[in-house]
């Protein structure tokens, strides 16, 4: 039995001492555009401190796009967020909203 299914483990980084998971590989895991899963926490931004989430800086970004060759064409118009553990599971908190203003 072949699975299609991407390991998540796959998907978690260390940045600044935190695991985290990036705002696009959340947004996959929930079927959603990057961007309205990025709109849907800056709508409940009271609920993502920074111990949550954090915005990547632009060598944090250089380096992990040089390291992941996926990442070397993303071309994005802002850095991406990434969430600690406490912030994936807000995310799904928020879910219901993701779903509700999803187009896809």
């Amino acid at each position: 039995m072949v699975n299609d299914l991407t390991p998540v483990q796959d998907m978690i980084y260390e940045i600044r001492g935190h695991k985290v998971m990036l705002d696009s590989d959340l947004a996959a895991l929930y079927q959603v555009e990057t961007k309205v899963l990025n709109q849907a926490v800056k709508r409940n931004m009271d609920k993502f401190p920074v111990s949550f989430m954090f915005q990547l800086s632009n060598d944090e970004w250089r380096n992990l796009r040089s390291q992941i060759v996926t990442f070397k064409n993303d071309v994005r118009k802002y850095k991406p967020y990434v969430f600690t553990e406490h912030g994936v599971l807000m995310l799904a908190n928020v879910k219901r909203n993701l779903c509700k203003y999803s187009q896809v």
